[in-house]
């Protein structure tokens, strides 16, 4: 099980660093690259091959600004691509607080879809693609199954009534 990683620019290393923790926790292993759609293309491309012949099975990618790299990525691959929307912290800020770039992601053309997560919410792309390959990996799925439980017995503290405030 491997997840690839794309990010256009290092100022994104923080955001996207956020997927690590949950990939690591139900062992999935991952490789993370900084690459452009804008000033890469050939690399990202080859990149994107690559990975395929790795055997990588879910990609997530978080692009700011116009958004681009999800999509690209997506035209170059039949692997599932989740796209994460980012805020533009490079020092500078359009003002749109990274709405611009989820309206790019989730308004992809028809037949080359990108799945999308919040702004910046690079772990929610991470369970998305544990999500994913639980389809294929059984022991995954327990292991998802069983994160699910405890996420619901931790919500129902004292069986959800009678908390005293």
């Amino acid at each position: 099980m491997k997840v690839a990683v794309f990010f256009g620019s290092k100022s994104d290393m923080e955001t996207m660093k956020k997927v690590s923790p949950v990939l690591k926790e139900f062992g999935i292993g991952y490789e993370a690259y900084i690459l452009s759609a804008h000033r890469a293309g050939d690399m990202l491309k080859e990149t994107v091959a690559k990975i395929e012949k790795d055997g990588c099975e879910v990609i997530i990618a978080g692009a700011g600004l116009s958004a681009a790299l999800p999509g690209v990525i997506a035209s170059e691959t039949v692997l599932p691509v989740i796209g994460v929307p980012l805020e533009c912290i490079s020092g500078a800020s359009n003002g749109l607080g990274g709405i611009d770039a989820l309206l790019s992601i989730v308004q992809m053309p028809p037949k080359v879809p990108v799945a999308t997560v919040g702004i910046g919410n690079t772990a929610n792309a991470a369970y998305l693609a544990v999500e994913i390959l639980a389809v294929k990996y059984p022991e995954l799925r327990m292991k998802l199954a069983d994160f699910r439980k405890k996420l619901a017995d931790d919500a129902a503290v004292n069986g959800g009534t009678g908390v005293e405030l």
